[in-house]
């Protein structure tokens, strides 16, 4: 028998890599990476390749689970829509809406029907208690270009094919293909960067794979992100070299910025780096002479207690030298679809807001619709009004990836009720009542909504199935109306097909107005994220607008458009003033919030530094921690271990597969060491994502090397005050031979 040949988008990684899999009865039998693709050009990592573990894992849920005597047993889909019928009602109405919380992962991101869907649960809860992967990764990034440039996803994005000098601070894009920035083979861009006379600088505690192409590296001491930034502005003002280009009359604030850094001189800050004041002057002005250049940070800088601050300074840097919205500097994607700043009036809106409500128990104000995720246990400890009682988590294990998983998991033991949306039994689902597994990714459309608005080319791509879903299993999107039906007391029932019908016309009618009649009639027969989509993309800034622009794009023409790789919609171009969704229609360079912030940073210049500190880091193969369950991803040499320079490990005396524990305050976690060079002296790195050895967990091949969790070392009281992200690097630790 032939294999037959499908088209589909990694959903595994933000690099959305374009896939060619090969089927025969029923079968995976090959994925490679699709040369026609618009985005990723024939790129492929292991991840994508892994697919097929995924689809075949047998560790996989495929039924749903029902907790029996402390057991999971599977169960009908009915007999689990009748069990949470029984049991999350009768919460709410006794304890009320906050007593039930809701997280999410960033597996999400990667499923239409999860993304687009998640809300509809939200605000069918009505609870306060939202909690996202973003605070552990994101938010500062989101939050700093919100306060900037008014909306949360208008990330500024490094023009790589087209820049001659890029500076890369606390980021790996060798490993992650980019990171709130699709740029699938990074590596390649890189060398090509190179090989056409330009720079490519990195600046990271750790001598990364990324830094390993570069033309220089400089080590940098972990949270030390905010006072170089700060210093190359202040080099940038007492040097004259600030000139902002084409968007000079779309910036407010730039005199506010001169003032604040005032007290960040090279000098002062040298010391906090670890770089000295010539390197960091040299930085600012290579910066600010060269035509074409850009600097991109990411995690490193996030992950951290100056997280927004950080954030916002890469962006202070980019706009003062010139190289904001221009080609070969730093651009704005423009995406075809669900992109708020392509939607309303041009260059001009509402902005971002913050603090609407607060957490119960630490105060910490709501960001972007959510509250931090290490204010979780807190809010099931607490007792009193509000107290979170019951948990609904969807595709994440925050067991895992949060600060004090075992405090976290301690607390879900202790809930009236859990209900987990997942493909797994794993540290965080374990503790659930009520287990629904989702769908094999190549069970299920595929449309990357917040990708594209990240992405280094503008571009339209989906992926139908590739094989059937199991018939009596139903979305993603119907399992999240079924919960929303439940908790809104319309039973379990509720036929979700029909309250997406009735939701989308509503929507419609509030959209389109008189023409809502013609929307639906072009739009029947498709539902769910579908019909979601085509509306977008019709309506979108490349759309067919119903048909007064036939040549603009449909979900009919993407589809058709995936065998050839999608559809390129060009290079990205300059969007100021147009994306702009700021209420003075301008770059706010100098908010208030981060201002204020950044007085918090002057007064810790001169801090005193612990004497070793604790980073993370992103191996190519792992993405989120159930992909330690995949033996693609798996094989090979062991990991999870604590690299340390020869310094240190001299220092304790510790040697190359030696067991130490680490320790912050009353914390502890052991690892295995590696002696490496790459690290900074008085810095260690362990990777995110590990930590598999709880007891009723189903991740076979995870749990023959389960590693050690990094997050069990952290504190979640210590977070970035103005995203609420946790801080994960630059944790002070201890060290110690274990006996």
């Amino acid at each position: 028998m032939n294999a037959t040949t499908h088209h589909r988008i990694c959903p595994l990684c933000e690099a959305c890599c374009g896939l060619e899999v090969k089927t025969e009865s029923g079968k995976v039998v090959s994925i490679r990476g699709h040369e026609a693709d618009v985005l990723s050009r024939g790129y492929i990592c292991p991840k994508g390749v892994a697919l097929k573990d995924l689809h075949e894992d047998p560790d996989r849920l495929r039924t749903p689970l029902i907790k029996r005597n402390g057991v999971h047993v599977e169960a009908s889909w009915e007999e689990a829509f009748a069990e949470i019928e029984r049991r999350l009602p009768p919460l709410l109405a006794t304890h009320g809406r906050d007593s039930v919380a809701i997280t999410v992962g960033n597996p999400s991101a990667h499923k239409i029907g999860l993304l687009t869907y998640f809300g509809k649960l939200a605000r069918a809860l009505g609870t306060k208690n939202v909690f996202s992967a973003s605070t552990l990764d994101q938010m500062p990034k989101q939050l700093a270009s919100g306060l900037m440039f008014g909306h949360w996803l208008s990330v500024a994005l490094p023009d790589i094919e087209r820049t001659d000098l890029l500076v890369v601070l606390g980021a790996n894009p060798v490993v992650s293909n980019g990171s709130m920035w699709t740029v699938p083979d990074f590596r390649g861009k890189a060398k090509a960067l190179r090989a056409r006379g330009g720079e490519l600088i990195v600046i990271d505690p750790r001598r990364t794979e990324t830094a390993a192409l570069a033309d220089s590296h400089h080590f940098i001491r972990p949270n030390a992100d905010v006072f170089l930034l700060a210093a190359m502005v202040q080099t940038l003002f007492a040097e004259n070299l600030v000139k902002l280009g084409s968007v000079a009359n779309w910036v407010d604030g730039v005199d506010a910025v001169r003032a604040a850094v005032q007290p960040f001189t090279p000098e002062v800050c040298a010391p906090r780096c670890g770089i000295g004041a010539d390197t960091i002057r040299t930085l600012a002005r290579k910066l600010a002479n060269t035509e074409r250049a850009a600097l991109y940070a990411r995690i490193g800088t996030c992950t951290q207690e100056y997280g927004t601050l950080a954030s916002w300074l890469v962006d202070v840097v980019n706009t003062l030298t010139g190289h904001m919205d221009q080609v070969g500097g730093m651009l704005f994607a423009k995406s075809a679809a669900f992109a708020s700043n392509t939607q309303g009036k041009d260059g001009v809106g509402k902005g971002v807001s913050t603090g609407r409500h607060h957490a119960r128990v630490s105060g910490a104000p709501e960001v972007y619709g959510e509250l931090p995720i290490a204010c979780l246990a807190e809010e099931i400890e607490t007792p009193g009004a509000g107290q979170v009682r019951a948990l609904i988590t969807v595709a994440s294990n925050p067991v895992l990836s949060s600060p004090d998983g075992p405090r976290l998991s301690k607390a879900m033991a202790s809930l009236d009720f859990m209900l987990s949306l997942d493909i797994y039994l794993n540290e965080t689902t374990r503790h659930a009542d009520v287990i629904l597994p989702g769908l094999s990714p190549l069970e299920d459309f595929h449309y990357d909504v917040a990708f594209p608005q990240l992405s280094w080319r503008n571009h339209a791509r989906a992926s139908q199935a590739i094989f059937d879903k199991p018939a009596d299993q139903p979305y993603e999107w119907q399992t999240i109306l079924k919960i929303a039906a439940i908790v809104q007391g319309k039973g379990a029932q509720a036929d979700p097909d029909l309250l997406d019908d009735e939701a989308f016309e509503q929507d419609a009618q509030r959209l389109a107005g008189p023409m809502a009649p013609a929307v639906l009639a072009a739009l029947k027969g498709l539902r769910g994220p579908q019909r979601a989509l085509d509306a977008a993309l019709r309506m979108g800034p490349y759309g067919d607008q119903f048909g007064r622009k036939p040549e603009g794009l449909n979900l009919q023409k993407v589809l058709a458009a995936s065998s050839q790789g999608g559809i390129d919609l060009g290079a990205l171009q300059p969007r100021i003033p147009e994306m702009l969704r700021t209420p003075s229609g301008k770059i706010e360079l100098a908010a208030p919030a981060l201002l204020q912030d950044l007085q918090r940073a002057a007064q810790d210049l001169r801090g005193l530094q612990p004497n070793l500190v604790l980073i993370g880091r992103r191996d190519v193969r792992t993405n989120n921690s159930w992909m330690h369950n995949l033996p693609t991803l798996a094989k090979g040499p062991y990991r999870c271990t604590l690299l340390v320079h020869p310094v240190d490990a001299q220092r304790y005396g510790a040697s190359n597969g030696a067991s130490v524990t680490l320790r912050n305050g009353p914390r502890s976690v052991q690892a295995q060491v590696q002696v490496s060079d790459e690290m900074m002296p008085g810095v260690v790195s362990l990777p995110h994502g590990w930590g598999h050895d709880a007891p009723g967990t189903r991740l076979s091949v995870a749990a023959e090397r389960p590693g050690s969790n990094i997050n069990a070392l952290l504190d979640p009281a210590l977070r970035d005050p103005l995203s609420g992200n946790s801080v994960l690097g630059g944790v002070a630790v201890t060290m110690e031979l274990c006996p």
